[in-house]
């Protein structure tokens, strides 16, 4: 049995747990609330209220989360925590585990700068807890206004972070990144100056999904053309379950758009949500077929969601896509030159 942890540690870990298995995003906030309020007190004032019953009284905390700090402080492992912990020894999903221990880091999370829901330093901590040696950061880019898409300024500013983030995290390195939108005529959604600055590009349709079949392809195509694309990411746009409902994929071209993705060394992405899935088997098998570079990646929006590529591992596992082909199976050195070949 593991050592107690303390009230701030087991509290996030609960966070993480429930994240984890797609509980719902108000129990998540109730945990990761309490864990932010945990780590801004006193650890004397935190013995002295539970002695004296007041835990309550701090912003966030309430009987639940009460439960685990009075757990905690007795140097007992929360019950709660040990029940998720028993659930937890349960795979995601049958497969996938010689992909997954091949992959070293992940493409394509959000932070709280965008519609995530956590912090970058959070984000990083738990990639960190998972094994990967990096992470790309891509929050959306500025047209996606109703994800609190970045500005070039604001996008410089999350890069000065990043940067100092990295000069305290040791041998880990956060990837500067974006996901940036895929306009309608096949542009993309920032400026190439700050393309440019960037170490990976993941772009991305966010609109107008429903464009009839010949202009969605020109569309991708223009995006996989232009020489700072890197990963076509959620290629279809499909919703296959979950709390937005469903929705149906995109219509394109898809031999087309593969053979230049193939042709511009763009890889598809494996969008490991469970609620997206995309692409589906069948052209997952295409771009198998077109020769074409993978990515596996979380598309994260919060820190639990970091460990759904398990998802996106089992499905390129039964579709037989060699993991010689999955970019983030490579080392961060080789990775960093193909996205940015001289």
């Amino acid at each position: 049995m593991r050592p107690p942890l303390g009230p701030y540690d087991a509290l996030r870990r609960i966070a993480f747990l429930l994240e984890r298995s797609r509980a719902g995003t108000y129990r998540v906030k109730a945990f990761r609330t309490a864990a932010a309020t945990t780590l801004a007190t006193d650890p004397g004032e935190l013995r002295s209220r539970a002695d004296s019953g007041t835990l309550t009284d701090l912003p966030g905390i309430g009987p639940a989360t009460e439960s685990v700090i009075r757990q905690c402080l007795a140097g007992e492992n929360p019950s709660y925590l040990t029940s998720l912990e028993d659930r937890a020894t349960q795979p995601l999903v049958a497969g996938g585990l010689e992909v997954r221990a091949a992959l070293r880091g992940d493409l394509h999370s959000h932070s709280d700068w965008s519609d995530g829901g956590s912090s970058i330093q959070e984000m990083v901590v738990t990639a960190m807890d998972l094994g990967h040696e990096y992470l790309v950061l891509t929050d959306h880019s500025p047209r996606l206004q109703i994800a609190n898409g970045l500005s070039s300024e604001r996008l410089s500013k999350q890069l000065r972070v990043v940067e100092e983030i990295n000069s305290a995290v040791g041998a880990f390195c956060l990837l500067k990144g974006i996901e940036v939108d895929i306009l309608d005529d096949g542009s993309l959604d920032q400026s190439l100056q700050m393309l440019s600055q960037l170490d990976l590009r993941v772009a991305s349709v966010h609109s107008k999904l429903a464009m009839s079949q010949a202009p969605m392809t020109r569309r991708l195509i223009a995006a996989v053309e232009n020489p700072q694309m890197n990963v076509l990411g959620h290629c279809t746009g499909r919703l296959v379950e979950g709390e937005r409902g469903t929705r149906g994929q995109s219509s394109f071209d898809a031999a087309s758009v593969f053979a230049a993705c193939a042709a511009h060394d763009v890889a598809v992405e494996i969008n490991a949500r469970p609620e997206r899935c995309d692409p589906p088997d069948d052209l997952m098998v295409q771009a198998r077929d077109a020769g074409c570079l993978f990515s596996i990646d979380s598309d994260a929006h919060a820190p639990g969601q970091l460990d759904f590529l398990i998802y996106g591992c089992a499905r390129a596992e039964r579709i037989g896509v060699p993991v010689e082909t999955i970019v983030n199976t490579w080392p961060k050195d080789q990775l960093l030159a193909w996205a940015n070949p001289a």
